[in-house]
């Protein structure tokens, strides 16, 4: 009897075990979790997926580069070196945009033609006499390639080069390819106002919002298709990204994809406190941390830190500080005001403390403060300046670009590629 009741028992927990390993095999779908999980790709970025699966777009080509010291894989070799040393592609020349090919150019500074000393290939300046690359600068091109890495704010001028070599591809009858890179703010949240086209410029050419959420290679497609550009356009994709990647979670280096944008932070805090250029008040250009340094010679430091403290902001704090820029506005001079200080980057809304930060400092020191015909270029409209000498607040600020930024976000989903 004995021996019935173990046999039992012993068949009880051998089925037991057949139907948890069955269900971890199959969880209704068909798909194994096990297998599911092992076959996430392993994360490589545009060049690297170019070089490895898809080099035949360039294979045998003459190809013209635009990029700059951002344009390197995860070991960081340049994507100069990588296709100028390849012997199956044939570089012909570079295109470098505002900074320059290989970054040593300040913000605003123009850069001319010039022959790169590494390679000997013509330099030709996106961001000189002419932003959008001449039909002579493209003679001999048969394939144009965009390696550039961007922070994901609407007013940072790269997508625009990117935008305009689209154009003058398209006019020249060459396909155009983005190796692309991940959004350094992740892929998911999508702030700020829509630019309106009255307001277009070079730091804000399309009707998209501060904080886009998107990647160089889904605003490519965008611009593309909702623009009427036309282009040729082929995206190589990444592999292993996740929208809700911010860069360091990638585990890549960052590479400074400009002179005042030198670490992960900056680029955080950049969408809302870069508002701060279309005022008299500076930035933090000429400091060791631009954009996390906000300030005036007329600040009072501990007075500002309170009163945005006060403010409660998520994911925020701000310590009063003081910092003498070595160049750009009040170089040379002691300024006091805060530094920005992100504690919950999941958190954190760049565009709304960035719009805080400009309406507190304004209505702190009236008569003061400037706000410039630059920060509408760079807000993308006129009624938020005119709001906040009005007196708005921020909240009925986001209520009344809310409508504009949902539609945005529908059209949107149709180019999203991860």
């Amino acid at each position: 009897m004995k021996k019935w009741i173990v046999f039992l028992l012993t068949a009880m927990l051998v089925l037991s075990s057949l139907s948890i390993a069955f269900a971890n095999h199959d969880n209704g779908n068909g798909k194994s979790k096990d297998r599911g999980k092992g076959k996430k790709e392993p994360f490589a970025i545009g060049v690297e997926v170019l070089l490895e699966d898809q080099k035949h777009l360039i294979e045998g080509k003459n190809v013209g580069l635009i990029t700059n010291p951002t344009g390197v894989d995860q070991e960081l070799n340049s994507i100069v070196d990588l296709l100028h040393n390849d012997p199956e592609v044939e570089l012909t020349a570079l295109y470098g945009p505002e900074h320059g090919v290989r970054g040593d150019a300040q913000a605003g500074q123009y850069v001319n033609y010039y022959i790169d000393e590494v390679t000997g290939l013509p330099v030709y300046s996106l961001y000189g006499s002419t932003r959008k690359p001449r039909q002579e600068m493209l003679e001999g091109v048969d394939v144009l390639l965009f390696d550039i890495q961007d922070v994901g704010t609407r007013f940072y001028t790269y997508i625009y080069t990117m935008a305009l070599a689209m154009e003058a591809a398209k006019e020249k009858g060459i396909p155009f390819i983005v190796l692309d890179r991940p959004n350094p703010l992740g892929g998911v949240k999508v702030e700020g106002p829509v630019l309106d086209p009255e307001f277009a410029s070079f730091v804000g050419q399309y009707a998209i919002p501060l904080r886009h959420g998107m990647t160089v290679g889904e605003l490519a497609e965008l611009f593309n298709e909702e623009f009427d550009i036309d282009a040729d356009l082929t995206v190589v994709e990444m592999t292993g990204w996740e929208r809700n990647m911010f860069y360091d979670e990638t585990g890549m280096e960052f590479v400074a994809p400009s002179p005042n944008m030198p670490t992960l932070d900056t680029a955080l805090a950049y969408p809302g406190t870069a508002l701060i250029e279309g005022t008299n008040v500076s930035e933090g250009r000429g400091t060791t941390k631009p954009f996390e340094f906000i300030g005036a010679p007329f600040i009072n430091s501990t007075e500002l830190a309170k009163e945005l403290n006060a403010l409660e902001l998520q994911g925020v704090t701000f310590r009063a500080a003081s910092f003498t820029p070595a160049f750009s506005k009040h170089s040379g001079k002691l300024s006091h005001g805060i530094q920005v200080h992100i504690t919950d980057r999941d958190a954190y809304l760049p565009v709304e403390t960035g719009l805080h930060i400009v309406k507190t400092i304004y209505d702190l020191y009236p008569g003061q403060v400037t706000l410039t015909p630059f920060f509408n270029n760079l807000i993308g409209n006129s009624w938020i300046s005119q709001g906040i000498k009005d007196g708005m607040s921020v909240e009925e600020m986001k209520q009344q670009w809310k409508a504009e930024l949902k539609e945005f976000e529908e059209v949107r989903k149709n180019y999203l590629l991860y």
